[in-house]
């Protein structure tokens, strides 16, 4: 079983797939959310979003937002999102 992925900032869609599991910073703790989660609706940390995908752990980070986790799908609204693979770790 799969939970649908959507991560959206203001301007863009930076991810929206299926994955297996999610940890995401909140404004209490971290996380984890697996298939057929509660309903809840959250605060979202600066941090870092993990995500398994395709058996893989991927990193992604996020500058704040809020998340809604209903009927195996989760939508994430941040002010800004960056893939793990995406960050240039010398400008960083």
């Amino acid at each position: 079983m799969t939970l649908k992925l959507c991560v959206l900032t203001p301007t863009r869609i930076v991810w929206d797939s299926k994955v297996k599991e999610t940890i995401l910073s909140t404004n209490s703790g971290q996380i984890g959310i697996l298939p057929n989660h509660i309903p809840i609706a959250t605060v979202v940390d600066i941090g870092i979003l993990r995500i398994r995908y395709n058996d893989q752990w991927l990193t992604m980070a996020l500058m704040g937002g809020f998340s809604r986790i209903d009927n195996n799908e989760i939508t994430i609204l941040v002010n800004d999102a960056e893939k793990g693979s995406d960050i240039d770790l010398q400008e960083a």
